[in-house]
């Protein structure tokens, strides 16, 4: 079994190569794909990731590990609960319009403490409280929701997340011309699986 290149890849190929390194890292057959020193010195002067996975902070939600890839093949972006900001927004941007990236996933992931502390709606001081505050509106959208409601709300932040990466024109432009998918996924920290939220 072997990886594919990045940067030639559709949409539909980057998410299918994505899901199966994060088989092979649920099974325990990783490949470890493009971390020598060839690669580090082939991806020196310029860089193609196939996807962009805007995660979780936490130390437990490693994207190049839970997809089994390597030195530039996914644009990571990491803040505690996966919410955007203009900062996150700019950064998905860029991969989208100059570096060409196929695919945008919104990663949440089990037990979130961030999505935790939304629910728990304590007080929290600084720019916590402001992180908080930014995921509480998934929250009260999941309260009403049948099942659990961490894990509906870790669910909906997710895909609220993919709905204000979309409200941008440049990642409108490229889903709508067919060069961009933009998905919202979850991860599960017992098991390593990735499931894609439809």
């Amino acid at each position: 079994m072997s990886c594919p290149e990045p940067g030639f890849l559709t949409p539909k190929e980057a998410l299918a190569a994505l899901m199966a390194g994060n088989c092979r890292y649920v099974t325990g057959q990783m490949l470890h794909p493009h971390q020598d020193v060839s690669r580090r010195e082939t991806v020196a002067d310029g860089q193609n990731p196939f996807a962009v996975v805007l995660g979780c902070a936490d130390s437990r939600v490693p994207p190049e590990i839970l997809f089994d890839q390597g030195i530039g093949d996914l644009f990571v972006i990491r803040v505690a609960g996966n919410v955007v900001d203009d900062f996150v927004l700019g950064s998905v941007e860029y991969a989208v319009a100059h570096l060409n990236t196929p695919l945008i996933v919104v990663l949440g992931h089990s037990s979130c403490g961030a999505v935790t502390a939304a629910v728990e709606s304590g007080p929290h001081d600084g720019a916590v409280g402001r992180l908080i505050a930014a995921i509480s509106p998934a929250v009260e959208e999941s309260r009403e929701s049948p099942g659990d409601v961490l894990a509906n709300a870790i669910v909906r932040n997710a895909e609220r997340a993919v709905e204000a990466l979309c409200a941008s024109s440049i990642v409108t432009g490229a889903r709508e011309s067919g060069a961009l998918r933009v998905v919202a996924a979850c991860y599960d920290l017992a098991t390593g699986a990735v499931s894609i939220i439809e």
